[in-house]
């Protein structure tokens, strides 16, 4: 990701599903106005998901999605569609694309059945219109359609409204375009990592270590993040190591409005900084960013209660390089066993990768969840809570393990710590 760029998180992602040789990729090209994937007449041409990042308008930065065909065969065919089922996961909006030829098969219902379950807004788009007769293509693929259509179809959006188009000669791209626009959540736009806990003239300090696990010449996005969102609430970040925390605490002739650390120095931070500064963590602010801190506080009781045996997933949404003091394959399980004297499994999942099945584990603990939109990462807490497994983060098990996590949410006076 570039600095200027906007994180893959904060894009709305558009999925494209649906058959072989649909035309998925063909739509995909046409919408986009891009080569973006590779387009033949051969069955399976695109194998695996490729995703794009781009302004596309009217909706602004999205990622979009091309996807293999659902009704792929064989040993690598079903890896295929279990990859596009990954893609679901993640997906904001969802494009079906039929072929107008054939019309809709047993996998076409199969996706939209998906599309309800986890209440994806979608579109159905029966491409190749130009194929069907003279008549039928001339009223689908007309490109001057009536003020009265366009209302007609303006008020099917909401429950899976079919569009016609010709990838192909361009029919009816455009009123796709503006039906997917249509469709694009935007109540995720005002929400804040923290700026809405400050006021203008606030100065927060952030607390960053740079140690062997940090990345080199840069910070990572949730600090990126962090600052960005303080100097958009027209107040102050002041970015220090925790070994010059203390120093520059002094200096400061008044008091922070808050303290953000890294939750690895939690503990270290919490000693230096007075009780009447609020203190929390990036980790904890991502989780209440993406919509899960309430969830995530609830859970973390489960450490306290765990057992000799019991299993513990560690997960991360990014696949960066490990380190040997890594967070999540080495910090963390260390102190879990530090902190409850247990012999534990740690396992640990990275990337697209989450199990679907979570009965065998006693707890999952998450990382903030940066590099993941709002839909992953509650789609990740709903396999969790749905199969009664208990769901946390990184920010907040630390915080529970080093015995702060009652000072760590203070500043969200409706959670409940037990």
């Amino acid at each position: 990701m570039g600095l200027n760029s906007t994180p893959s998180a904060n894009r709305v992602h558009i999925g494209f599903f649906g058959r072989r040789n649909a035309g998925k990729s063909s739509v995909v090209n046409a919408v986009t106005g891009q080569e973006l994937a590779v387009v033949s007449d051969t069955k399976g041409t695109t194998t695996d998901p490729v995703y794009k990042s781009m302004e596309l308008l009217p909706i602004g930065p999205v990622m979009i999605i091309d996807t293999p065909g659902f009704d792929d065969e064989g040993a690598l065919g079903e890896l295929r569609v279990r990859k596009t089922k990954q893609v679901l996961n993640k997906t904001d909006i969802a494009v079906l694309v039929v072929d107008a030829t054939e019309g809709k098969k047993q996998c076409d219902e199969e996706l939209i059945r998906i599309f309800k379950e986890k209440e994806i807004p979608y579109i159905i788009v029966n491409n190749k219109a130009d194929l069907l007769s003279d008549e039928i293509s001339e009223k689908v693929c007309q490109n001057n359609v009536s003020e009265q259509r366009k209302a007609e179809q303006n008020a099917l959006l909401s429950s899976g409204q079919e569009q016609y188009v010709s990838a192909l000669t361009g029919a009816g791209i455009y009123e796709l375009k503006e039906c997917i626009g249509k469709l694009t959540p935007n109540e995720d736009m005002t929400l804040k990592i923290v700026g809405d806990l400050l006021h203008p003239g606030d100065f927060v300090v952030l607390v960053v270590p740079i140690d062997s696990a940090a990345p080199k010449g840069r910070l990572i996005l949730p600090q990126q993040q962090t600052i960005r969102d303080v100097l958009e609430a027209n107040a102050a970040a002041i970015v220090v190591k925790e070994s010059e925390l203390k120093q520059t605490l002094e200096q400061l002739g008044r008091s922070p409005a808050m303290v953000i650390t890294d939750s690895q120095v939690f503990e270290q931070v919490s000693g230096v900084v007075s009780e009447e500064i609020p203190l929390t963590s990036f980790s904890i602010l991502m989780a209440r960013y993406k919509g899960y801190l309430e969830t995530a506080v609830n859970g973390v009781a489960a450490i306290d209660h765990l057992k000799d045996g019991d299993k513990i997933l560690i997960s991360e949404g990014c696949t960066h390089h490990r380190q040997c003091d890594d967070i999540g394959t080495v910090k963390i399980p260390r102190w879990l066993k530090q902190h409850t004297g247990k012999e534990l499994i740690i396992e640990t999942s990275s990337g697209t990768e989450f199990p679907e099945d979570l009965t065998s584990y006693a707890l999952v603990i998450h990382c903030g969840g940066c590099m993941l939109n709002e839909r992953e990462v509650k789609y990740r807490m709903k396999c969790a809570e749905d199969q009664k497994v208990p769901f946390t983060n990184y920010g907040i098990a630390i915080a529970q393990m080093k015995g702060i996590l009652k000072r760590s949410i203070e500043l969200f006076p409706n959670l409940n710590v037990e």
